[in-house]
């Protein structure tokens, strides 16, 4: 049973999303915790995602990055194509079919910025030209090198992980046009030679359609303070143009103008009571 500040907030925030005339979703990590994936939040969560890793004291920042690629390839395709793997069979929870919904309705649509690699929006059923994928996708490579500016999909990549040792025990992914080593299309950490090109595209779309938006709502879920690239994004969409802000976080909900909406709820829960109130509104 919620609460009657709870209840207001839902309210509130079902109203920004039917005055607004388009709608912004910007996603972290914690949006996908309602489809069964990690959020690697710290060292403890992610280490509990992948114990071959702490057995060996591997952090998250350890692997992610071109240099695991360098210095143990298998083992890096090792995590790597565990998320590949993980993020192909993982069905999209019913909020991302509620957001799509709201987004349709709106004069202008809808435009998705997120921080996620998953590919789980476009599984979803969203539109690939209205997706912003800052740190690219898994479901794309490029050369370890790089010995082009080349990205292709990853779907002829079908990994095979020993999960006791996180290696990878099928052939390595290999670059079609220097035969060396490919690695997901991912900013990592340290990383000086991702191909952005992909993501740069995406941008320069969103950007256009930005421009012809005159009363947006922000809906950010699951993004929090300690990569705070999605919250950014946030701000300034609200900062710019003329937006208001539906934050969904369970643990830092927090907002900082009175006009906002912060809900301390997770994404699906939250979604949902937004939705039922909506459809009071409009009935």
């Amino acid at each position: 049973m919620s609460s009657p500040s709870t209840e207001n907030s839902i309210a509130r925030a079902a109203a920004l999303i039917n005055d607004a005339d388009a709608l912004v979703i910007a996603a972290g990590a914690g949006f996908g915790v309602d489809s069964g994936l990690p959020d690697f939040r710290g060292t403890e969560g992610f280490w509990k995602a992948y114990p071959a890793l702490a057995k060996s004291g591997i952090a998250f920042q350890d692997i992610a990055s071109p240099d695991a690629f360098h210095a143990h390839a298998q083992q890096a395709w090792g995590f790597y194509g565990h998320r590949l793997a993980l993020y192909r069979r993982t069905r999209p929870h019913a909020g991302f079919s509620l957001l799509r919904k709201w987004g349709g309705m709106k004069r202008h649509g809808y435009s998705v910025f997120t921080s996620n690699v998953d590919g789980q929006f476009e599984v979803a059923g969203f539109d690939p030209m209205r997706l912003h994928e800052c740190h690219g996708s898994i479901h794309h490579l490029q050369c370890l090198q790089p010995c082009t500016e080349a990205v292709w999909p990853a779907d002829g990549v079908d990994p095979v992980v020993d999960e006791a040792r996180c290696e990878l025990t099928s052939p390595l992914p290999r670059c079609p046009h220097c035969g060396g080593i490919a690695r997901p299309n991912i900013l990592m950490f340290g990383d000086w030679s991702w191909i952005s090109k992909r993501q740069d595209l995406q941008e320069t779309r969103q950007q256009r359609w930005l421009a012809q938006v005159r009363q947006p709502v922000v809906i950010e879920l699951g993004a929090g303070t300690a990569i705070a690239t999605v919250r950014h994004f946030a701000h300034r969409i609200v900062r710019q143009h003329n937006g208001r802000l539906v934050r969904i976080n369970p643990r830092e909900p927090q907002v900082a103008d009175p006009r906002d909406v912060g809900l301390a709820m997770g994404a699906l829960d939250a979604l949902g009571a937004i939705d039922a109130a909506l459809e009071s509104m409009q009935s």
